[in-house]
């Protein structure tokens, strides 16, 4: 571990962290963001991912502790007061902490399949904050995987990952497009359920328990597309009363992805 004192926000040191909010530079710089404790830690415990720097303020340093020991010699350690950090991009960086961390390599569809029973497939889900829920609960019920769809929001943008609690950097995830990717789903058996707020559709109850599972969540404004549903194995709904006729897409994830994880967890 490097550790230099940064006295201000201008410092060219730590120009990585000035143009927080353009996802667009971020994906140029090729790097994410790893905001608070919490999820810095996850970083530098996970093999796939590489810390280029880290901003912290003493208190935050001090509380890293002995995570920081797994840092190379060559890591630079930036330790500035409260005010520079926030100043450096406008943005208050959760606990005093943020990590600017190389993206990986995106994993092939086959990597994260391999032996998962228990899948979430993304379709044009925009909102990073629905991305970073959705992979929040399928930690929470025993998800093995995402699958995200190409006009999703990225898994490692900042407020994904924050939302998720770190969620993002555990649950392995893999580009997929569709339709044409349930293909390869059920070459592998597994089953693909689409998640519909059409009153028409069968109970989310009535679809018999597979073995392999992929759960189908769809855009926040249009939900599945029409030939992405048409595609799956099963269209169901979660039944509800009359005063809505649909939920946030990772609120109706999570009552999905627990009636799955409810039902595979009494049938042992």
């Amino acid at each position: 571990m490097k550790l230099e004192r940064v006295a201000s926000a201008r410092d060219p040191r730590i120009a990585d962290y000035l143009d927080v909010r353009d996802p667009r530079w971020l994906r140029e710089q090729r790097i994410f963001l790893a905001e608070g404790r919490k999820v810095v830690t996850e970083v530098l415990r996970a093999e796939r991912f590489r810390l280029r720097s880290l901003l912290v303020t003493p208190p935050a340093l001090d509380a890293l502790g002995d995570a920081l020991q797994t840092l190379p010699a060559e890591t630079p350690v930036y330790l500035v007061e409260r005010a520079q950090l926030d100043g450096v991009s406008g943005v208050r960086f959760h606990q005093g902490c943020v990590g600017a961390v190389d993206v990986p390599p995106p994993l092939r569809p086959a990597e994260v399949l391999r032996g998962a029973q228990r899948v979430v497939v993304l379709e044009a889900v925009t909102d990073p904050d629905n991305v970073g829920s959705t992979f929040r609960n399928a930690a929470a019920f025993g998800f093995d995987a995402v699958l995200v769809g190409p006009r999703c929001a990225s898994p490692l943008y900042r407020k994904a990952i924050r939302t998720s609690l770190g969620a993002t950097l555990r649950v392995p995830f893999a580009p997929i497009d569709l339709p044409e990717g349930i293909a390869r789903l059920r070459g592998r058996s597994i089953r693909t359920l689409g998640l519909t707020p059409d009153p028409g559709a069968p109970d989310l109850a009535s679809d018999g328990l597979a073995p392999r599972v992929a759960l189908l969540l769809g855009s926040e404004a249009e939900g599945l597309t029409a030939e992405t549903l048409a595609a799956c194995d099963a269209r169901l709904r979660i039944p509800m009363g009359p005063a809505a006729d649909s939920i946030n897409v990772a609120a109706a994830g999570a009552v999905a992805m627990h009636h799955i994880y409810a039902r595979r967890t009494a049938s042992r």
